[in-house]
């Protein structure tokens, strides 16, 4: 008969006692607020080792690529496919892969996709909530200037792909910047380039977007 595998009841274990961790962070640049690398880092250590539970990254694929903003300055935008592997006691393990992108001007955008993958991989992998979590369903965008002159009729029909990713970007870096944050990080140069399909995905995006701490 087969022994059961500690790595599921570590991790059990071990997500009854992390708890929240809250958005205590602030990106000032962008006026958001977010949960750090540290702060995920800080919670889940003494948890790890309480439940014998290690974490080995392994990087599957990699994206790197030159961009320039509006104002001519060039960002390196790296794109990291992560497989984080959850391992026990007994050698039993679980794995997560996970999509993790990072911007810098300099050498740390691959530092930075592996610090928002990781992070996503703990959140997703053990259920870690934040005391402000709010479901997507929960809000719906403010309507465009544009849409209200079209009256009620238009009002009433669903938000194309476009006016959707242009009001995420305003409602994430303000109307001002904008504009120039567009290309960077979702490689379109006018929100009317965006494919009704992909409209969803770049959102995420944007809204995961964040100047991570070196």
């Amino acid at each position: 008969m087969c022994e059961p595998k500690l790595i599921y009841s570590a991790i059990s274990s071990a997500m009854s006692e992390i708890g929240v961790i809250s958005k205590n962070d602030r990106n000032n640049q962008q006026n958001f607020k977010y949960r750090g690398i540290d702060a995920v880092m800080n919670a889940l250590q003494p948890v790890l080792i309480k439940n014998h539970i290690f974490i080995l990254p392994e990087v599957v694929d990699q994206k790197r690529e030159e961009r320039t903003t509006s104002k001519g300055n060039h960002l390196i935008y790296s794109v990291l496919k992560m497989k984080y592997t959850f391992y026990a006691d007994d050698g039993s393990n679980v794995s997560a892969i996970v999509i993790g992108e990072g911007m810098d001007s300099g050498d740390k955008a691959s530092n930075k996709a592996m610090s928002v993958a990781f992070k996503y991989a703990c959140f997703q992998a053990l259920c870690i909530p934040t005391d402000e979590m709010k479901d997507p369903d929960s809000e719906t965008p403010e309507e465009t200037a544009s849409e209200r002159s079209h009256g009620n009729q238009h009002s009433e029909s669903p938000q194309n792909g476009a006016h959707r990713v242009a009001n995420a970007l305003i409602k994430k870096f303000g109307k001002e910047k904008a504009p120039e944050m567009l290309f960077p990080i979702t490689g379109y140069k006018s929100t009317k380039d965006v494919p009704e399909d992909r409209a969803s995905s770049i959102i995420k995006m944007i809204e995961d977007f964040s100047e991570l701490p070196q």
